[in-house]
């Protein structure tokens, strides 16, 4: 089994307002959880060396940026409050294509082959958010 999650996706939107969707708080506090049920907070200092803490309800994940290149890369480390795992590594590559902007998410570093599928379980509903808040809006 896989110790690793790779999600591509093409997002109906410019580099700009995807990039604006992972880095800026107000935009991730609207789907940056897979349960849309807890209350959530997001603090992100976007800059190499600075940290982001989001809270989904009891669920606190907190980690630093490791590069932070507008509009096209960012990756940052991924560790959870109420786990002592060494962290992991998430990379969100962004490219401009023909219907909008071509985002690949890569999350790895995980011990297990559960792990990783529990985070799989937790990013795939946060891409569908992410998809529907980049819809154009008529």
């Amino acid at each position: 089994m896989e110790t690793e999650i790779r999600i591509e996706r093409v997002l109906s939107a410019t580099i700009g307002r995807v990039y604006d969707a992972w880095t800026r708080a107000e935009l991730l506090m609207q789907w940056y959880c897979p349960n849309p049920q807890l209350e959530l907070k997001v603090q992100a200092d976007v800059q190499v060396g600075g940290e982001y803490v989001v809270e989904m309800g009891p669920h606190v994940v907190r980690g630093n940026y490791l590069e932070v290149e507008p509009p096209h890369r960012l990756v940052f480390s991924w560790t959870w409050d109420s786990a002592p795992d060494e962290p992991t590594r998430v990379q969100v590559d962004l490219s401009e294509v023909a219907d909008g902007t071509l985002m690949v998410l890569s999350h790895t570093g995980f011990a297990t082959a559960e792990d990783a599928a529990n985070h799989q379980l937790g990013w795939d509903p946060e891409i569908e958010r992410l998809t529907a808040l980049l819809l154009p809006t008529p």
